[in-house]
């Protein structure tokens, strides 16, 4: 089992920047990768960034060069860096953190953030 716990949304004017904070708890040693995903209201959830155990970042086309994904293992903490948010990043931001266990994948997701950006 895994807890994980957002904060660092808000409410921001277009070009500005907000860093969101994924804490994780609970069985980390097992953690296999951890993502970003958001989701507009109407569509499915879909990956912003998503990085693994060894430190490979993967991001959303619509997000490369102004999000950053990280992970600080000392603090089990992932974060997401976004600059240069546009009205269009609106949506609620989940963190996600995938379990692998007897070869069988099992994923985690955390209660979601709201990110607002104003035009």
């Amino acid at each position: 089992q895994v807890q994980l716990v957002e904060s660092g949304g808000g409410l921001v004017q277009a070009g500005g920047s907000l860093r969101l904070s994924c804490a994780a708890s609970g069985s980390i040693f097992s953690i296999n990768a951890m993502g970003w995903y958001r989701h507009f209201p109407g569509k499915q959830r879909e990956l912003v960034a998503d990085i693994t155990s060894g430190g490979n970042t993967n991001y959303a086309d619509s997000v490369k060069g102004r999000f950053t994904i990280s992970r600080d293992n000392a603090k089990n903490t992932m974060y997401l860096q976004m600059n240069s948010l546009k009205p269009e990043d609106t949506a609620v931001y989940y963190c996600n953190a995938v379990l692998v266990v007897g070869g069988v994948g099992y994923a985690y997701w955390g209660q979601g953030t709201q990110v607002t950006v104003s035009s």
